[in-house]
């Protein structure tokens, strides 16, 4: 590849380590294992510490083998730029740590991952106020903005119950009130949603998940856009300001988050996920598939008393989804009818495997209520929709006949 072209999307996954020198014409980035990079003129170093010119200082700030995994990252997103963490909690955390200050203000979605909320709470407690709110209708969004609203959060797809924020009309409404919007894009990844249509300045990918796939390495990405006006955000610190005004943000973000907070990437998890990720068109094209094909089996199933997963007409926000994705996604969640135990049901699944992960090669399911999002209460669940007995499914890459009789079996029993 001498020379860039608009090639698709897994073409470009395959053949972008190839944009730069690989050492020795290795087909992957290797992996470089040393934390620490020697120079043979002692100015140089001072040079790259002072950013007057590229390289790297020290494997908590940066590594040869995570910069070619945040370009793939970057060219997925059709973004600017990307820094990869060791999770994708840490690409949420390092936003908080690095952009924002007590007194400010943070519109969320009230339909988060247990976790992401859990962390909005903490945020809110240490100064910071937070407003959760029903964001599939930008009014609410609208109405719970002040003048202290820094950002506003929302994910694509909603883990667990599948809700679908309003994104273009909370995209459009940022981008006139100078707010900085960050999507979290995981449930639906770069092959199925590009969170820049819709005007995201910020994307949160956890690489745990579909990107890298096969549930063998964790890691986070947060990518730049470049859609956002930095020059409107008031926390820039003057040293990053030496920056060109379009890097201004992630050059603060690189350094209050990844290298004081220290939540790096390591290089043996990026070689694992850059590989993982030249495949997920091909793995999502088939979990989706298998998604639907379960989801239809479940809905006609009288033993089942409710399925939450957007490519069914019957979801709230299927019009939506079927506007912005290029597919449904390998979520989906299920409630079953009174009288049986969601415990048992689990228990009668041969081949969906009993685990807490997502975007794996392998069938996942836990019992929600009981497991991650049981820290929150019976009262906050029942805020956000969550039954006792809603089961969450994460859809695999098995043959979609298997899959569809396990679940069929297990109620058969």
């Amino acid at each position: 590849m001498n020379e860039k072209k608009n090639y698709g999307f897994t073409t470009t996954i395959l053949h972008s380590d190839r944009q730069k020198t690989i050492e020795h014409g290795s087909l992957h980035k290797p992996i470089h294992t040393s934390v620490a990079f020697g120079y043979k003129d002692a100015r140089q170093l001072a040079e790259v510490f002072q950013g007057k010119q590229s390289g790297y200082r020290y494997g908590r700030q940066g590594n040869p083998t995570v910069s070619a995994l945040e370009d793939k990252v970057t060219g997925m997103e059709g973004g600017l730029s990307t820094i990869c963490f060791a999770t994708g909690m840490a690409a949420i955390g390092a936003v908080i740590q690095g952009l924002l200050r007590e007194g400010d203000h943070v519109v969320s979605s009230a339909f988060l991952f247990g976790n992401t909320n859990s962390m909005w709470m903490t945020v809110h407690a240490q100064g910071a106020r937070v407003s959760m709110v029903d964001a599939t209708d930008v009014k609410l969004v609208e109405e719970a903005l002040t003048p202290q609203t820094r950002i506003v959060f929302v994910e694509t797809i909603a883990n667990p119950r599948t809700q679908i924020a309003d994104l273009k009309r909370i995209g459009e409404l940022c981008r006139e009130r100078g707010i900085l919007y960050i999507v979290d894009n995981t449930m639906t990844s770069p092959y199925l949603f590009q969170p820049k249509a819709v005007h995201a300045g910020l994307v949160v990918n956890s690489l745990t998940k579909s990107i890298g796939g096969h549930g063998n390495a964790l890691g986070g990405a947060l990518t730049d856009t470049g859609l956002y006006d930095w020059s409107r955000y008031p926390h820039i610190a003057d040293n990053y300001k030496k920056n060109p005004q379009a890097q201004w943000g992630m050059a603060q973000i690189r350094a209050k988050a990844l290298r004081d907070f220290g939540a790096s990437l390591g290089p043996e998890a990026a070689h694992h996920i850059a590989v993982g990720a030249e495949t997920i068109a091909l793995r999502q094209d088939r979990e989706c598939a298998n998604a639907l094909a379960v989801a239809q089996m479940l809905d006609a199933d009288p033993r089942v008393a409710a399925v939450y997963y957007p490519g069914l007409p019957s979801h709230p926000q299927h019009a939506l989804a079927t506007e912005l994705f290029r597919s449904y996604g390998s979520l989906l969640s299920f409630e079953l009818k009174d009288g049986i135990d969601c415990f048992d049901y689990l228990n009668r699944l041969q081949l969906a495997v009993a685990s807490s992960n997502l975007g794996d090669t392998r069938t996942l399911v836990i019992p929600v209520a009981h497991t991650i999002f049981f820290e929150m209460g019976q009262e906050r669940r029942a805020a956000m929709g969550i039954a006792e007995s809603l089961i969450r499914v994460s859809i695999g890459l098995e043959d979609t006949d298997d899959l569809v009789e396990d679940f069929r079996q297990a109620l058969d029993s």
